[in-house]
């Protein structure tokens, strides 16, 4: 189950069933193109010939399923459940209906390309079950194209449930592209209307081409966790979408929590530590790790609802850092390992302060499971994973580790058992002189107008923060102007 944080927009849209959609595309006169499936059978297509009036919008339908047929027809590539192989086949037949097509019915018609190519559950029950899907298509007569393309997990335990939760997804997506694509929100909401969410996690979304020149497809990331289509979505530091597994596969994990507003020496020099530390041991690849940064939906929601300035001006810090983003919604850590696990079975390490140690101690948070705290250590410790934690100055000066870190006495066996197991480990080296270094000071300072707050942050954010106005930079100079005069 998804966190309780996930939201539904309060959109009002209409929900319409899959045979009306189906239908109401076949019925528009101006939509016209192919579908090609490859994976779990046409079941996207299958809709739109069960529904009637498929000759109106079906200019071809093909399924090459061997992968010689396939490579003559798209090309070769190292896998044929991947991006690279759904892109090629929405370039392909989209290229043959304006080459095939355009002359004879261009001025009325809008072309698209519709492909999915899909791992459903095999006669075993071994494999992972996950698609990609996308619609490479024209919003209008003559128009540039545009571009729709995700990635899908399929969650139900049969096969024949699988194809049929590929179907509803496919007409969603097409029926989205053509009537909202001016609303993405709304489209991107519209991808689960008749679907629950426990049988289809849509973990990837990106949008391009002319009608989405204005999208950040940060923020349809973002979207994705908020509306409880998936746990969690990834973007890179040139903001590009990434899909999890293809990041994670056979990778070590890395992750540092925090909210980054704004990035500060400390989480840079506690990214690095943890990163040296976890390099050096025995079982774990230095070279191979993925670095992730970390922001979860309650710390996005803390003020009730979500900024959208405030998260982009943190995704941009973090750009300008050059790291790697997760927004999730478990802000339980054990959640967070099995969300990692599914798509790793290398070590994974995640780093953190000394306080956010003794909060990980605190049985509040594992009210909601029948063994506790007991239990949820059991699920964030049973597979390869570590915590390295970052020493904290106290306010009378004393330099909290590991080793003298203060565990109430309840705590003190369980607290004592891990480090034990070294399943906790303190940094191996850190930078004493940034230990005085919280974000929420930073904050402040930038809101005060106080140019100390330039010493605390890395050189390359602080150019950022000023060029942007980020975390109300410019109101503050405004207001330090105005006193002035």
């Amino acid at each position: 189950m998804l966190e309780t944080t996930a939201q539904t927009f309060n959109s009002n849209h209409p929900i319409l069933s899959t045979h009306q959609k189906a239908l109401a595309i076949n019925l528009d006169l101006i939509r016209y193109g192919t579908f090609a499936e490859i994976g779990a059978g046409q079941e996207v297509a299958r809709w739109f010939f069960k529904v009637g009036a498929a000759a109106g919008s079906i200019s071809k339908s093909i399924s090459a399923y061997d992968m010689a047929v396939s490579d003559a027809i798209y090309g070769r590539c190292k896998r044929y459940v991947s991006r690279e192989r759904l892109q090629s086949m929405l370039d392909h037949e989209y290229s043959l209906n304006l080459e095939r097509l355009r002359a004879s019915r261009g001025d009325s018609t809008a072309f698209f390309a519709f492909a999915d190519t899909v791992s459903a559950r095999n006669f075993q029950g071994t494999n992972e079950c996950h698609g990609w899907m996308g619609v490479k298509y024209q919003a209008h007569p003559r128009d540039e194209g545009s571009q729709i393309i995700l990635h899908v997990r399929m969650l139900d335990h049969e096969n024949g449930l699988q194809q049929e939760a590929l179907g509803i997804v496919g007409v969603n997506l097409l029926y989205g592209a053509f009537f909202f694509h001016h609303k993405p929100d709304l489209l991107l909401e519209s991808l689960r209307d008749n679907l629950r969410n426990e049988r289809i996690e849509i973990d990837m979304i990106e949008f391009s081409g002319i009608e989405f020149r204005h999208v950040d497809n940060r923020v349809m990331s973002l979207r994705l966790v908020q509306m409880g289509l998936t746990g969690a979505a990834m973007f890179g530091p040139s903001g590009e979408v990434l899909q999890p597994s293809e990041v994670l596969r056979k990778r070590p994990v890395l992750v540092e929590r925090g909210s980054f507003r704004p990035v500060t020496k400390v989480n840079i020099d506690m990214i690095d530590s943890a990163r040296a530390s976890f390099a050096a041991e025995s079982d774990v690849q230095g070279d191979r790790i993925v670095e992730l940064m970390e922001i979860t939906m309650r710390n996005l929601l803390v003020k009730g609802k979500i900024d959208l300035s405030d998260f982009l001006a943190r995704a941009d810090v973090l750009a300008a850092a050059g790291k790697t983003v997760l927004i999730s919604d478990y802000f339980e850590y054990y959640r967070l390992a099995a969300y990692l696990t599914r798509y790793t079975g290398e070590p994974i390490a995640v780093t953190m302060g000394a306080a956010s140690l003794l909060d990980l101690f605190k049985e509040e948070y594992y009210l909601d499971l029948e063994g506790g705290i007991l239990e949820a250590f059991g699920k964030l410790f049973t597979k390869n994973l570590r915590i390295y934690v970052y020493p904290l100055r106290d306010k009378s000066g004393l330099l909290r580790t590991v080793g003298t870190l203060e565990m109430p006495y309840e705590m003190g066996g369980l607290y004592s058992h891990m480090v034990a197991r070294e399943r906790i480990k303190p940094v191996a080296k850190f930078d004493e002189n940034v230990l005085h270094i919280f974000s929420r000071d930073v904050l402040m300072l930038i809101k005060n107008n106080d140019s100390a707050w330039e010493d605390m942050v890395p050189r390359e954010i602080a150019g950022t923060i000023k060029s942007r106005g980020f975390f109300g930079y410019r109101e503050a100079e405004a207001l330090e102007g105005a006193l002035v005069q």
